[in-house]
């Protein structure tokens, strides 16, 4: 774990090898990976009482729990999306599909945020939704077609500068010709083998066949693997439609991974899909499976591969399964200990919505699943309004569970009593 004692210098000769060898030629994220000042100022801080924070109380007491459960207001942060809780314990960032990355600090740990701030607003970014930590305290940062490293971000998130290092140059994480403004959320997560996997969704509904060896090769509509300094790149798991949340389960390794399945088949198939990788080089069955077991309209005619592994679970159709967690805390009940935490955003083409809502998923002794029932529940009404749309789950180091929502623009906490 990193010290907040630590130097720029020594910071700088942990990263500056592989890092500095695919800095920019210019701009401030080059002026932060040698530790010079951009000259910015400004810190934007998001207020977190008034109107806005008593009406999402207002929601929050129509949630439904189990008993002995509880749920409040950790943070009101814009368009919030993923989370990466430090492992420091100081701050946790959260990621957005727009431009801006926040850092969230409870500084007298009344389980409540009192500061939220942008976070290195010298830094232009596009799509940063996807964050994670590494144990040692590294913050990597997943944008629609670049990858950053925040070597100290616990030590440095108060300042608008912090130091910040290149691990996929823009244009490297995917070919540019296949930017799009769907599908573009990324997620990460530091592995057991301690390597960088990303989630790498395709852009289409269902891409046509002349993509299929383009898109094996970059591994789009897959995961992909690398190490922490972005080099020995590789597919680690294909026939993936588009996964927005993945976490390693700590008792076996294996990477478990939700997918949402393909749209315009009707509104209940197919089904959405939380997955199981044992192992690299595993085939999650999409474009020749929409969901589950059914096959796509414009893949029916085609030869499935054989080693296609289906769901651990299918879930209910388009309600949109994004982030997810193992949860290793004590404070919620035995049941809950080792099982999986999901978010479900909610459809957004159903006839009658479904989704925006938290699921658990408990585990067998083998390590496949078990159970999936909801846990929280409420953000949608009889009616089919949304009063908030789920999006991560993230455990805090006293157990409790945060959730975030980029509908409300705000983090919730759940906790036990």
């Amino acid at each position: 774990m990193m010290k907040t004692s630590m130097t720029a210098a020594a910071v700088l000769a942990l990263v500056a090898g592989p890092a500095l060898a695919q800095a920019p030629s210019a701009g401030n994220l080059e002026k932060l990976g040698e530790f010079k000042t951009t000259g910015t100022a400004e810190m934007v801080q998001i207020p977190q009482g008034g109107a806005k924070a008593e009406a999402i109380k207002k929601t929050l007491a129509r949630i439904k729990l189990p008993d002995g459960f509880k749920i409040g207001l950790y943070a009101i942060v814009p368009d919030a999306r993923h989370m990466a809780v430090g492992p420091q314990g100081v701050v946790t960032f959260v990621g957005t599909r727009k431009s801006k990355v926040y850092s969230v600090t409870d500084r007298d740990k009344d389980r409540v945020a009192d500061d939220v701030r942008e976070f290195a607003p010298s830094i232009k970014f596009a799509v940063p939704n996807g964050v994670c930590f590494s144990k040692d305290g590294f913050l990597f940062l997943a944008e629609q077609n670049r990858v950053l490293v925040f070597p100290a971000a616990e030590f440095f998130y108060e300042g608008p500068d912090v130091a910040a290092f290149l691990v996929a140059k823009q244009g490297e994480l995917i070919p540019p010709s296949e930017e799009s403004y769907n599908h573009t959320a990324r997620t990460c997560r530091i592995g057991p083998d301690d390597k960088l996997y990303l989630t790498l969704g395709q852009p289409f509904n269902v891409f046509a066949p002349g993509k299929m060896d383009l898109y094996k090769k970059q591994g789009i509509g897959g995961i992909v693997r690398m190490t922490r300094e972005g080099k020995e790149r590789e597919v680690y798991a294909w026939g993936v439609r588009n996964s927005v949340g993945m976490d390693f389960n700590p008792k076996d390794r294996s990477l478990w991974f939700t997918d949402n399945q393909v749209d315009g088949m009707g509104d209940d198939q197919p089904a959405g899909e939380l997955n199981r990788a044992e192992r690299p080089g595993m085939d999650f069955g999409f474009p020749y499976y929409g969901g589950g077991k059914t096959r796509t309209t414009e893949f029916k005619d085609k030869q499935p591969p054989a080693n296609v592994t289906f769901p651990q679970v299918e879930m209910a159709a388009h309600a949109a399964d994004l982030g997810m967690t193992f949860y290793s805390g004590n404070m919620f009940p035995q049941k809950y200990r080792g099982g999986i935490f999901s978010a479900q955003h909610g459809s957004w083409n159903r006839t009658k919505p479904v989704g925006a809502r938290v699921m658990f998923t408990s585990l067998k002794e083998d390590g496949t699943a078990d159970k999936t029932e909801a846990f929280a529940e409420g953000w949608l009404t009889e009616g089919g309004e949304y009063l908030g749309r789920p999006v991560d789950v993230a455990a805090l180091a006293d157990g409790s569970l945060l959730v975030s929502d980029d509908f409300a623009g705000a983090i919730y906490r759940i906790w036990y009593e």
